[in-house]
């Protein structure tokens, strides 16, 4: 059983869990006994935060999450997410109107089958709407007891500090790892500030911070990677070789390239909670055994020689996804 953290007053385990693979983006078709008898085996490992959303696979995956906690809610700390939409050129945009917050909670309290969410992420920041209205929605929602805590995902410190006034922010979900460190300037300091937990997504790099993934090739003909400028032709050579010095050093200490990098982001702080998703009960042992790695601050310095910060080539997502990221 690996320990507790805490985002704000909320107490989870060390690590989380992402589903979003288990019903889209990485081109292979899903498995629902699997991914359910994966996140048994998380719970059974103190992995307590569940992630979803309700975009994820248009619904599907909280309605699979709500299958797999069914009988066993009280382990679990619920997150999902709203305010992604999808336009017809099928460019990324947000919404976040008071009556789509609300709209949008009762639709995922019911796909998931539960009376109330643990934690609501703002998922996108909307650019049209005044974050003090969305903020004000999901202070009712929590009033209602429909929610009990209240997150924020890929927004700026700015609008991170006019939220947290509507409403303590208990968590700030966004990209994080050896492979994207934006946050690290300006935005984690606030959180800190603030009191505001850290849940990284992607902490292993989209897979590629693992190792196993060698060229483009091995991605799925369907697999969102391919579109990421990080996967490109032009790109990817050159972060492999980053990956390939991570390697290295993990070797050394008898662990994975993935172990390594999750273990990187577990040491960061004890106010972090790394959500990596997998759908296999195997990968869901290997990244949980990360959460028991300590690095020295000589492994810390030798990671970060390897993995310099903006060492990586290309942005983090195409054009039609970047402009709702970062608000």
């Amino acid at each position: 059983m690996i320990g507790t953290r805490n985002l704000g007053e909320l107490t989870v385990g060390a690590q989380g869990l992402g589903c979003m693979g288990m019903s889209q983006s990485y081109g292979v078709r899903s498995n629902d006994e699997e991914s359910i008898a994966t996140i048994h085996r998380a719970l059974d490992l103190g992995v307590t935060l569940l992630d979803t959303a309700n975009v994820y696979g248009a619904g599907a995956n909280e309605e699979l999450v709500g299958r797999a906690i069914a009988g066993r809610r009280e382990q679990v700390v619920l997150a999902t997410k709203f305010g992604i939409v999808w336009n017809d050129n099928a460019s990324m945009g947000a919404r976040g109107d008071a009556a789509y917050v609300k709209q949008c909670a009762d639709e995922s309290l019911t796909r998931l089958g539960v009376d109330h969410i643990d934690l609501y992420y703002q998922h996108r920041v909307d650019p049209n709407v005044p974050v003090e209205e969305t903020w004000g929605a999901l202070a009712e929602l929590v009033q209602a007891g429909k929610v009990r805590y209240l997150g924020i995902s890929e927004a700026s410190a700015e609008t991170i500090r006019r939220a947290h006034a509507v409403h303590p922010i208990s968590a700030l979900q966004s990209e994080w790892s050896l492979w994207t460190r934006g946050i690290e300037s300006e935005i984690l300091p606030t959180c800190r500030e603030l009191g505001i937990g850290i849940v990284p997504f992607s902490p292993l790099g989209r897979g590629m911070l693992t190792g196993t993934i060698a060229s483009t090739a091995d991605l799925p003909a369907d697999d969102m990677r391919r579109r990421l400028p990080r996967f490109s032709e032009s790109n990817f050579d050159h972060n492999l070789a980053l990956v390939d010095e991570l390697r290295k050093l993990a070797a050394e200490k008898g662990i994975t390239a993935g172990q390594l990098a999750l273990a990187w982001v577990q040491n960061q702080g004890r106010d972090v909670v790394p959500i990596p998703g997998t759908k296999r009960r195997t990968y869901l042992d290997e990244n949980v055994a990360a959460a028991e790695i300590t690095l020295s601050p000589e492994d810390l310095s030798r990671i970060e020689a390897a993995a310099p910060l903006d060492a990586i080539a290309g942005a983090r997502y195409p054009e039609e996804f970047q402009r709702v990221t970062g608000n």
